[in-house]
């Protein structure tokens, strides 16, 4: 049994699992999510498994992988199975599974439940652009492949013609039991023959994920209600295999103040951030347990294991809980405050006060300094999160570029190092070249506005260099936070 008197699915030992894509810096919405399926499988003596859904092999990337790892283990979250854990279930990455799916999607082929379609890229482009001039209110596949007879396609798939495979969407209703939204009822018209092997072998999302979840004995699946949409999806395939669906339930999603989906144009969304601005891995985690669900008697303070206790489902609020950086700095306070001194110097070594940082910031500054005490004023902008722009806001400019295009063209240049795999001075630079170029910016210019941004400073050591060793995170957000500072001037 459940805390709130729901029988667990199928009455089967609690297992639930959360899976992060690799595809670049960890989420806070990925700790939040976290958070609660560690909650739920602790208190039910269950299991909580980390799983990777590394599928779209384009932008996967090990690093990314490493670091949903060492943020997760930061925050104060750890996992019974998983990649680097191992485990009874495994693999754990699905693009070691690739066998299974396949053999999953021919299964669904020869119940009559699923198709291959033959369809070209170009095909699919002409059918959709003409429902567009039609006005047709479903731009879907047309499902011009399910009408192949078998033979055919067994023929055509053996003669190595390209193809993927289709999910058969009944006609009629589906009805989706969320667990905490009740029932809720989608229109089959308007669900497309999903495609569920891709013309390379590879899964999509759905299918992988219903494989996934029922090979591992999932039976709670506990995700952001973003998934509510697939979900549909998700039960027809566990129809077509005659399998038992996990319990769904859908956890509201994290908001910005203005109440849109917390994004990286609006708040940090990376764990990465937090830990470098000098957020407590506890009061993070004290925090995401607070987005959308309380404790009771209005307690706002709590930890990790008294969260676990008082766990129910009934005191979820399906309101978008508002990410709001002035309650967690609040929260932060208040368990900074409750260090001893020790403990207090102990969280500022482990911070910035480690030796390997230092040892980083000084080659960078030896050259500037007469004496020790030089180098507390000469390094102040690498132990600081956002930075006060006052003495240096007039001159965040370009010659004869309008405010909103500089602000513009800072966001531009987050977006390429972004995407870049890797944080080193040399790619920074590399890439802040190419942006020069590209926006026919004089690099004098352009370097020293990003110098200005960065340090505060009109003079600092080397800048790529100086952007390397501050980090991703903090870089990026002093870039946003700028550019948002000039774009009021337009």
């Amino acid at each position: 049994m459940v805390r709130d008197g729901t029988m667990t699915a199928s009455s089967r030992p609690v297992r639930v699992r959360i899976a992060p894509s690799p595809t670049g810096d960890p989420h806070v919405g990925t700790a939040y999510i976290a958070l609660f399926n560690y909650v739920f499988a602790k208190q039910q003596g269950g299991k909580f498994i980390l799983r990777i859904e590394d599928t779209d092999q384009s932008r996967a990337r090990a690093d990314s992988e490493q670091m949903i790892f060492d943020a997760l283990r930061w925050v104060g979250l750890s996992w019974d199975e998983g990649p680097d854990v191992g485990g009874p279930f495994g693999p754990y990455r699905q693009s070691e599974r690739k066998a299974i799916y396949a053999e999953h999607a021919q299964l669904l082929i020869e119940r009559g439940k699923a198709y291959r379609c033959f369809c070209t890229g170009e095909r699919l482009a002409e059918v959709r652009a003409a429902k567009i001039a039609a006005k047709d209110s479903f731009l879907g596949y047309d499902r011009h492949c399910r009408a192949v007879e078998r033979a055919e396609s067994d023929a055509r798939a053996a003669a190595g013609e390209a193809h993927v495979v289709r999910l058969i969407v009944p006609d009629g209703q589906v009805v989706v039991r969320d667990r905490l939204r009740g029932e809720v009822t989608f229109d089959l018209a308007q669900i497309d023959d999903q495609v569920l092997l891709k013309s390379d072998g590879m899964p999509t999302y759905h299918l992988a994920n219903v494989v996934d979840d029922h090979l591992m004995e999932i039976t709670h699946v506990i995700r952001a209600e973003e998934w509510i949409s697939s979900t549909p999806k998700h039960v027809l395939l566990y129809q077509a295999f005659g399998w038992d669906e996990p319990a769904w339930h859908h956890m509201p999603l994290l908001r910005n103040n203005d109440k849109s989906k917390i994004s990286k144009r609006k708040n940090p969304v990376s764990i990465n951030y937090y830990r470098d601005a000098g957020i407590l891995p506890h009061a993070l985690l004290n925090f995401l347990g607070l987005m959308g669900w309380s404790f009771g008697d209005d307690r706002e303070k709590f930890t990790l294991a008294e969260m676990v206790d008082a766990f129910t489902w009934d005191r979820i609020s399906l309101g978008g809980p508002v990410f709001a950086l002035d309650k967690l700095t609040w929260l932060n306070e208040k368990y900074i405050h409750e260090l001893s001194n020790e403990q207090l110097a102990d969280a500022l070594i482990a911070w910035r006060l480690r030796k390997d940082y230092l040892a980083q910031l000084v080659p960078l500054v030896r050259q500037r300094i007469k004496r020790l005490d030089d180098f507390v004023p000469a390094t102040t902008y690498f132990f600081a999160g956002d930075l006060d722009y006052a003495d240096v806001a007039a001159e965040l400019a370009v010659p004869d570029v309008a405010p909103a295009d500089v602000a513009k063209g800072l966001l531009g240049y987050v977006d390429r190092i972004e995407a870049r795999e890797g944080w080193d001075h040399a790619g920074l630079e590399a890439e802040a070249r190419a942006w020069c170029e590209a926006l026919g910016w004089k690099a004098k210019h352009a370097f020293m506005l990003l110098r200005l941004v960065v340090t505060g400073r009109k003079a600092s050591p080397p800048l790529f260099e100086t952007m390397a060793v501050l980090g991703k995170e903090l870089t990026r957000r002093r870039l946003r936070q700028a550019a948002e500072l000039i774009g009021k001037r337009a």
